[in-house]
């Protein structure tokens, strides 16, 4: 019978009923020992660390890479809407660090691989689409409703090989803008495999930073991976640490800048709407209006005349005619708060 191991409360009560005075010595004891900083650390959470998995890149880098391509996700989404005539979701889902072997054996097969080229990166990265997404993207492109059919477990076609081509142009136009704050890259595919594992772009424990995006189209859900191998943007890295990634940082408007804006709103089309009067009538009277009948209002004819530009009231004017063609006179103009000016 295997021995048993009593808990320390089990063998003080055991000395307390043989000896007392033995159980008023030892519980000092006791309580000492349990509050040793031994005891304490014991308890201490230990985390494992896999040194065939090294975190190489930095935290800064890693949360730098997450906010340049929420981004880019929101952008993706916007152009494939507007590809699809639908509305499509690009949510970015993770930034993580593994290795390649990890990568590929976790991607199904068969896939679209693509393996890009980014100047002036070295080495390649990857873009895979899951089929789960990606057949009823290319169903949507030849036509198909709402209704997706079974999901082909095949390699690709050459035509359908043309029509993802028109999705990872739009994935790597947008990739570019993201980036271009960092690096102007410029990005083209060299091959689409259906075989992940036929692809060894870097030894399979070389670290990858994988972006993973999950595309939601109708009840239509998929996963989109970016994969970066370490190696194409150490050279690069310093650059992720500083703010020159952040793409929405507002800048002053300069002399330049409002000459060009103001240029080109100097020809924009706005709707001017005057209203001579406002009244209310009943349905039945509405109906039975016939040319010549007069509609009664509280509008004084001296009074001035409401003007709106694009729905928003900015003068008061005076109607009249000019030239033989009827028109208003501007008298004030209202102020952005309501106020009124002498314009």
């Amino acid at each position: 019978m295997p021995d048993e191991v009593l808990s320390q409360d089990e063998v003080e009560s055991l000395l307390s009923a043989m000896d007392p005075a033995a159980a008023a010595a030892t519980s000092p004891l006791a309580r000492t020992a349990r509050q040793t900083p031994t005891s304490t650390r014991s308890r201490e959470k230990v985390t494992p660390y896999d040194f065939k998995r090294p975190e190489r890149v930095g935290k800064e880098q890693m949360r730098a890479l997450q906010s340049l391509h929420e981004g880019f996700g929101r952008n993706f989404g916007a152009a494939m809407s507007a590809l699809l005539r639908t509305i499509v979701e690009v949510k970015l889902t993770s930034v993580d660090q593994l290795t390649y072997s990890e990568f590929v054996f976790s991607l199904e097969n068969p896939t679209c691989f693509n393996l890009l080229r980014a100047e002036p990166l070295e080495g390649n990265l990857i873009l895979d689409i899951n089929p789960s997404v990606l057949y009823p993207i290319i169903d949507r492109l030849l036509g198909g409703g709402k209704q997706s059919g079974p999901l082909a477990r095949r390699p690709l076609t050459e035509i359908e090989l043309r029509l993802v081509s028109r999705i990872t142009a739009l994935f790597m136009i947008e990739l570019r803008r993201a980036w271009e704050n960092v690096l102007e890259l410029e990005i083209s595919v060299e091959r689409v495999e259906s075989n992940p594992q036929l692809v060894q772009i870097v030894p399979p424990n070389e670290v990858v930073v994988l972006v993973s995006f999950e595309l939601t189209l109708g009840d239509v859900r998929g996963m989109m991976n970016l994969c970066i191998p370490f190696n194409a943007i150490e050279r690069f890295s310093s650059k992720l640490t500083a703010n020159s990634w952040v793409g929405y940082s507002r800048a002053g408007a300069t002399t330049g800048t409002i000459e060009t804006i103001s240029s080109r709103l100097d020809g924009s089309r706005v709707e001017l709407v005057v209203t001579l009067a406002e009244s209310s009538i009943r349905t039945a009277d509405l109906i039975g209006l016939r040319v010549g009948d007069i509609i009664t209002t509280d509008h004084d004819c001296h009074q001035s005349l409401d003007v709106a530009v694009e729905g928003v009231t900015k003068f008061r004017a005076k109607p009249g005619a000019y030239k033989g063609h009827k028109a208003i006179e501007v008298e004030e103009k209202i102020g952005p708060r309501g106020n009124s000016g002498v314009g």
